[in-house]
């Protein structure tokens, strides 16, 4: 049994914001790995097994200092959670090595619009007008965002929306978990098999990173296990209406580090795109946060 944390949505606003910062370093830091700013590039699947493994060292570290309680996990819902989670990562690093932070990051916004829209098939959940327009415009956004016009078309940024598809149906595993075991628990779990499935994937792909990528991917790594951190201890502490528009932020980062580090600046494209998407998604998140009740934070039955 967890204890729910007490309510403080100054706390909370602080730590989804943060988390977007961390998670945009993380894709920053993917990119530099992905292209040859840090020595020859690594495959895309060797940079999300350094993700997995260096934020599983952490998250074990931490619960040898916490000793958090740990119960019996559904490994059934674990496993199908990290296949996805560990495709849409991959797929993610993948795409921002060939087209910009902001472009990829827009992109995969679009996971709660496909949560949604599995979640008819595989929840039995009705859909309304109201959520299928949200849904509607921030497809338009991501379609924008891809530029399908036979000069500009971005062949890279399927890959973003690959991760996006895949992300968004990790959320129908998240939403079956919630409630059932505690946001640590379900980390260590989530990154344990993650790591599995990483390690078994890199072997043929694998390359001897220089000390520069091992130092990125261990930062990669840790960065990732802080924003999730964070992220769960945000969401425990503040409705999901109130924390839905911060969570929004990664896209702020990802188009300041594109200025920073690769002199990137948005195109008009890519600000209309993104504003689109954001829209379609922050209105679909408020929308969902209203109408759906809030979780059963009781333990399971055993």
């Amino acid at each position: 049994m967890h204890v729910a944390a007490r309510p403080n949505n100054a706390l909370a606003a602080g730590l989804i914001t943060l988390a977007t910062a961390f998670i945009a370093t993380t894709t920053l830091m993917a990119k530099a790995l992905g292209t040859d700013t840090l020595g020859p590039p690594l495959p895309a699947l060797q940079i999300s097994h350094g993700r997995f493994l260096f934020a599983f060292i952490g998250l074990t570290t931490a619960a040898l200092i916490l000793r958090p309680r740990i119960g019996r996990p559904h490994w059934g819902l674990h496993v199908a959670r990290s296949v996805l989670g560990w495709g849409g990562v991959s797929l993610m690093f993948a795409s921002v090595a060939f087209i910009p932070l902001a472009d990829a990051t827009a992109i995969s916004f679009l996971n709660p619009v496909f949560a949604m829209m599995l979640s008819i098939p595989l929840l039995g959940e009705r859909v309304g007008r109201v959520r299928w327009s949200a849904a509607a415009l921030a497809l338009l956004g991501a379609l924008i965002l891809l530029r399908p016009a036979p000069g500009s078309f971005q062949p890279a940024a399927l890959l973003a929306l690959g991760a996006a598809m895949a992300m968004g149906l990790e959320l129908i595993f998240i939403k079956k978990l919630a409630g059932r075991e505690g946001p640590f628990q379900i980390l260590l779990v989530n990154n344990l098999i993650g790591l599995s499935i990483a390690s078994a994937a890199v072997l043929p792909v694998w390359q001897i990173p220089t000390s520069a990528q091992w130092a990125t991917l261990a930062g990669l790594g840790l960065c990732m296990a802080v924003a999730q951190a964070c992220f769960v201890n945000a969401m425990a502490r503040a409705d999901a209406s109130f924390v839905a528009p911060f969570a929004y932020g990664t896209l702020v980062f990802a188009a300041l580090y594109d200025v920073l580090f690769y002199r990137v600046v948005p195109d008009w494209i890519t600000l209309i795109g993104a504003a689109i998407i954001l829209t379609g998604a922050v209105w679909l998140a408020l929308r969902e946060a209203r109408v759906r009740p809030p979780p059963d934070n009781r333990p399971p039955p055993r």
